[in-house]
């Protein structure tokens, strides 16, 4: 190797230098580098020019009646001592507002959005990226529907309107660029942009809802709910609905509801005014390393039957406890909740294919899809006769009184002294939240999470006293 001489030390760096910047330089300014970059930027830019006028800002407000927190201890010795006997009203009146994000999805004015952005607000204003206002009877809402999250309202003003095209969420995979759109924290037109991180996320939010979200790690913010996540095609792919933080703002995990979904869930709301789901009378859990292990499966994809209910489409077609559903209308099944969200978008009465594994043989079992009117009766009757209690959903007034953040919770109708209930200490018009910590709203929930619970188990349950107000953890022994 040639010495290198101190006097030339300074030309060799130089010469080092240029070789390298002209090296990077090429490769940074080859056509095909330049030709992407220049594509992706033009592509966004593409696609925000044609977003925004299609992406209204809402504003809500919905009025509410509480219960006074201080009403229990009203009659309390320490309360009177520093407080006299005051005249307690029982309920407060109060105003929330709040602000979030929609989609025009057609030129007659209909308008996607979340259902925790619209759902239950007395007065809903729009705002168009034009500067035109909506408000009052100019705004009707079509319907909602809580479990995927979801609400259709409309501009009842003569159209056209700017709108957006709901693309196929099918077709997104994981790496592949998208741009958000939405009013987080109220400044208005933001986009965003990002990459598709994962899909068929869930249990991200209530765990009784149908979950299926796209991750992304494009800006989603307080207010941005509602708002579109779109592909380069400027097609919508996903309504933006939910953030996992720690601070409360953005840390690049946010989630949207599939396109694929929303638009069945729009053509529902529109025909029907509310979602037509389809049933099949099972409870279904995850399958473990051990129980895949002790059903000779070589993998823990599939969904477990737990429990069927009796006198349901799954009971009539044969399907038994133990059952392991390894594919519907043979796709592959993952998971439950990939069961689940297929199964509610079956046409009730239609007829589907499950691939399941029994006794370690694969064998086809045919099942007629049921109603929720039949869901509703089949769980009912389970409920009393398995675990001694009938209950309803919590409605929002009742949610309101209690002061509660959500409508989730049951309230309980009938229950059985000698049942698991009745001995756990329950009474009539007592509200059940929560059990193992996940909330529950409506009868099939609660029937779910009991059949997937081992038997003679100690589940905790987090219930409210009617007669106090109270809440508290209460132990319950499953049969």
């Amino acid at each position: 190797m040639p010495k290198i001489h101190l006097r030339n030390f300074p030309y060799f760096i130089f010469i080092i230098s240029f070789s390298a910047a002209f090296v990077l330089a090429v490769r940074v300014h080859t056509p095909q580098a330049q030709s992407r970059q220049t594509n992706l930027i033009d592509a966004i830019e593409a696609v925000a020019r044609q977003a925004i006028p299609a992406v209204v800002h809402i504003e809500v407000t919905e009025r509410q009646e509480i219960a006074n927190p201080f009403l229990p201890f009203e009659n309390e010795p320490f309360f009177k001592y520093f407080f006299g006997n005051p005249e307690m009203p029982k309920k407060f009146k109060r105003e929330v507002s709040g602000l979030g994000t929609g989609i025009i999805i057609d030129d007659s004015g209909y308008i996607l959005t979340n259902y925790h952005v619209v759902g239950g607000a007395t007065d809903i204003k729009v705002l168009l990226a034009d500067g035109r206002e909506f408000t009052g009877n100019s705004i009707k809402t079509i319907g909602t529907d809580a479990k995927t999250d979801l609400a259709l309202i409309q501009i009842v003003e003569k159209g056209p309107f700017p709108h957006l095209s709901l693309g196929d969420s099918n077709k997104m995979e994981v790496g592949q660029w998208v741009v958000a759109v939405g009013h987080p924290r109220g400044l208005d037109q933001t986009v965003t942009q990002g990459i598709i991180s994962a899909k068929h996320r869930t249990g991200i939010s209530d765990p009784s809802s149908y979950q299926d979200y796209l991750q992304t790690d494009a800006a989603i913010n307080p207010g941005n709910s509602g708002g579109p996540l779109m592909n380069l095609n400027g097609e919508v792919i996903g309504i933006n609905a939910a953030i996992l933080s720690e601070s409360g703002g953005f840390e690049g995990l946010g989630f949207a509801i599939p396109s694929n979904i929303a638009a069945h869930i729009t053509q529902e709301l529109i025909e029907n005014g509310k979602v037509i789901r389809g049933w099949l009378g099972v409870a279904l859990q995850n399958i473990t390393p051990e129980l895949a292990k002790s059903f000779g499966l070589s993998s823990k994809k599939g969904a477990l039957v737990a429990d069927v209910i009796k006198g349901s489409p799954a009971d009539h077609a044969g399907m038994k406890q133990g059952d392991v559903v390894i594919a519907y209308q043979d796709h592959p099944v993952d998971a439950p909740s990939s069961l689940r969200n297929s199964v509610s978008l079956a046409p009730v009465g239609s007829e589907v294919k499950l691939t399941v594994v029994r006794n370690g043989a694969n064998q086809e079992v045919t099942v007629k899809v049921g109603s929720l009117e039949e869901q509703a009766k089949a769980v009912e009757s389970s409920l009393k006769q398995q675990f001694g209690i009938e209950v309803r959903p919590l409605t929002p007034q009742e949610a309101t009184e209690y002061g509660f953040n959500s409508q989730s919770g049951l309230v309980v109708v009938e229950v059985d002294p000698e049942g698991p209930f009745g001995r756990a200490g329950f009474e009539k018009d007592d509200i059940i939240l929560q059990i193992e910590n996940n909330p529950v709203d409506s009868p099939d929930a609660l029937f779910a999470l009991l059949s997937t619970l081992k038997q003679k188990h100690k589940a905790t349950v987090l219930a409210v006293d009617h007669k106090s107000g109270q809440g508290a953890k209460v132990q319950l022994t499953l049969p």
